[in-house]
């Protein structure tokens, strides 16, 4: 990225601020970054998926700058919101295509490039948003640092800092929720394999 964090923060704060005059700033600054993220999230996709990763850069930015509401802290607390729009976007996305086909096969997310990725390609999107609503009713810590480290691509290190613990509980947490994930999704048939 070509800007530092703090400029990105100003940019975020003058543009959730309504001044508009940032936008196009803001785009310039983290669009790498978020281009990063939605392609990691849509290599393991068929060839024909009608969402690309610019068109779902496209979509998430849109909804991240009508955040008009959101106070942002800085770029990594950005990114978190980023990362649930990004999975909102994916699993509405695959809602809408099993509609579509009456209760069809479900898109099947590939996720092979995230760092440290929870499962590798072949998750069914539907079935890991159920298994992460049911660990966010166990664990709603754990759900968000899943949601963080998965669908934000966030390390270990920057969740701790968004969050206010220790890197070393986040570690905890995440290979704690990571092997809870697994086993859920295993129970429901989902082509699952446990991340390194």
């Amino acid at each position: 990225m070509q800007d530092s964090p703090a400029n990105v923060t100003l940019l975020l704060r003058a543009t959730a601020a309504g001044d508009k005059r940032h936008v196009d700033a803001l785009l310039a600054a983290i669009y790498d970054d978020l281009k990063r993220l939605a392609a990691e999230q849509m290599k393991g996709e068929r060839r024909d998926h009608t969402l690309q990763p610019t068109a779902l850069v496209h979509e998430a930015y849109l909804k991240l700058i009508d955040q008009h509401s959101t106070n942002w802290k800085d770029r990594v607390h950005f990114f978190a919101v980023a990362s649930r729009i990004i999975r909102r976007i994916l699993v509405d996305h695959a809602r809408a295509r099993a509609a579509a086909k009456r209760g069809g096969d479900s898109d099947r997310v590939g996720l092979d490039g995230v760092p440290e990725p929870l499962l590798l390609s072949g998750v069914d999107a539907l079935a890991l948003d159920d298994a992460l609503a049911a660990l966010a009713e166990i664990d709603a810590r754990q759900a968000e640092i899943v949601e963080l480290k998965f669908f934000g691509g966030l390390t270990i290190e920057e969740i701790a800092e968004l969050l206010s613990i220790a890197p070393r509980t986040v570690d905890r947490e995440w290979r704690c929720a990571r092997a809870w994930l697994y086993c859920r999704l295993s129970e429901q048939g989902a082509s699952a394999v446990p991340g390194d």
